[in-house]
Order: structure tokens, then sequence, then C-alpha cells
């Protein structure tokens, strides 16, 4: 077995990937990880961080070229391996990334106590201190993880729809862009990049025959994106998008999600990511729409 210290060189190929999967216990880890198997990723769960580079080595020289593993605060040990393990990867060809998935305390609080289950860290104490050690304890994987999903205001569904979204393809020099459509009255999504507000449209919801539909309606997006202002936004919106692209990409950014905000998240944000979506496609991007809070109102 190949310790955190050894230098031992990591046997892989040049497309090969590894996505270390981590967060907050309650969050949605394991729902992340039968999404990346869902489409074809090995998954390892609750690997010991000093065991990464062997079992890349075993896997990858087996033509495994998508590897995840989900590490939690029960390896929390050997967390302070993980720089040198890392950097083992990077020295053998592989870039690891990082999907870090976390949710409010008061999301985490009530998914814990429906499965009559405690956190990890909480020991004799109240649920909410375990919540804040692991955070602590996860501060620094969060603050370099090439992904962060915050799936309070998501069901097992759309998680695992963005998950697909952002490793269901082959390709990793591109970017994916996930459009979240949003009513302000439920908050922001706070995991977003960009937000865009769209609450200076004219709104469907004060015309009698269009309030009872939604902005995935024809008669409702043609309302929507029909407003003069609505086209000049679309198109400085899409401008902006472009501008950043190649800038992310050289970065090393390759998720980018935009929230789509209006008041309830039924009509004008709905409808503006659909057309803002389309235009994306058609300039060549990978785009996934989730509209968040349809169905909240």
């Amino acid at each position: 077995m190949t310790s955190a210290g050894d230098n031992e060189p990591v046997s892989t190929k040049p497309q090969s990937r590894v996505v270390v999967i981590t967060g907050i216990s309650g969050a949605g880890r394991r729902t992340a990880a039968h999404a990346m198997e869902d489409h074809g990723w090995y998954v390892v769960d609750n690997l010991p961080p000093a065991m990464l580079p062997q079992l890349c080595r075993q896997l990858l020289d087996d033509a495994v070229t998508q590897l995840a593993v989900v590490l939690d605060v029960r390896s929390r040990g050997s967390f302070d391996e993980l720089p040198v393990v890392f950097e083992q990867l990077r020295e053998a060809g592989v870039q690891p990334e990082i999907c870090f998935v976390e949710a409010s305390d008061e999301t985490i609080v009530r998914r814990q106590e429906s499965s009559r289950r405690p956190v990890p860290l909480q020991e004799d104490g109240r649920m909410l201190d375990g919540i804040q050690r692991e955070r602590r304890l996860l501060s620094a994987l969060r603050a370099t993880a090439d992904l962060v999903i915050d799936t309070s205001s998501l069901n097992v569904h759309q998680l695992a729809q963005r998950v697909a979204h952002a490793y269901g393809g082959s390709a990793r020099d591109e970017l994916r862009v996930t459009l979240v459509s949003f009513g302000f009255k439920n908050g922001v999504p706070i995991d977003s990049d960009m937000v865009l507000d769209v609450r200076f449209l004219p709104n469907p919801h004060w015309v009698p025959q269009l309030r009872p539909q939604t902005g995935l309606s024809t008669a409702v997006a043609e309302y929507v994106v029909g407003q003069p202002s609505a086209g000049l936004f679309l198109d400085q919106a899409l401008g902006l998008i472009e501008t950043v692209r190649p800038g992310y990409i050289r970065e090393g950014k390759r998720q980018f999600q935009i929230g789509i905000g209006c008041t309830g998240g039924k009509h004008r944000s709905t409808a503006v990511a659909e057309e803002l979506a389309r235009r994306l496609r058609d300039s060549g991007l990978t785009v996934a729409v989730i509209h968040r809070d349809l169905g909240r109102e």
C-alpha cells in the first residue's frame, strides 16, 4: 500500500478523471455519487485519502478512466494528507477535481431528524454543534472545490440533474452552464456564480389569462421574451457570458451557474432561463436548466 508520503508515480492515461465527492453530512453526497455511477463513473465510498494513489494506479491501469471517491468526516484524521495526495496525482498527470455538496443548517437538521440519525461529529452535544464542527473541518476543501452545490432547495432528482450535467460527458475542457430560475421570495441560490434579476420585465401574473400558466407555456414565453427590453437584456447577458467563457476555461473553471430570478419563479425567470439556454446552446455551450421554484408558488 502506498502512503501519502510516498512519491511513487501513479500510472494513468491522459484522459483520466478523478473527482472527490465531499461535503456536509445530510447534504446529498451519496445521491451525487449514485448519479455519477449512473453515468459510468467507478465510485468508491469512504476511501481513506492515503489509499487514493494506489486505487488510481490499479483502476486506471485497468482502463477505468472516470473515478469518483466519496470522502466524509469519518476520515477526518487523514484529511491533512489530501494536499500531498493531490500533488502525487498531479505529478502523474491526473488533475483531481473536488465536488462539494452542502446545505443550510436548517435543511441538514430537518433531513437528519427525519432519518433519526445524528451527524458524525455531534457526539453527546447538539446536532447544530456537530454541523458547525463539520463545516470548520471541511472549510479548506470547500474553498478549493471545483464545484459547490447547495442542495437546500433541491430535491434528489434536481441534484442528480446537476451532477449529471457536470460529470455526465467526457469532455473536460469546456464550460458547462447551469441556469437556475428562482423566485426572490424563496431566496437567492447561494451557489450561483452570477445572478440575473428579471423583475424589471412586465409580470404575467397581472394578466388574467396568463396568471395560471408558467414560463414554460408558449403564451407566457412569448409575452415575456417579446418585450423589447427582454431582447436587449438577453443579448447583453449572452455577450457577458461569451466574454467570461474563455477566461473561466483558462483558469480551470468548468462549471458556471447562473441564477435568474423574478418574484416567485413561475413566469418571467422561467421563460428567460429557457430562452437564454436556447441561445447558449446555439453558441455551442452545454447547458442545463433547473426551475427551482416552479410549483412552489
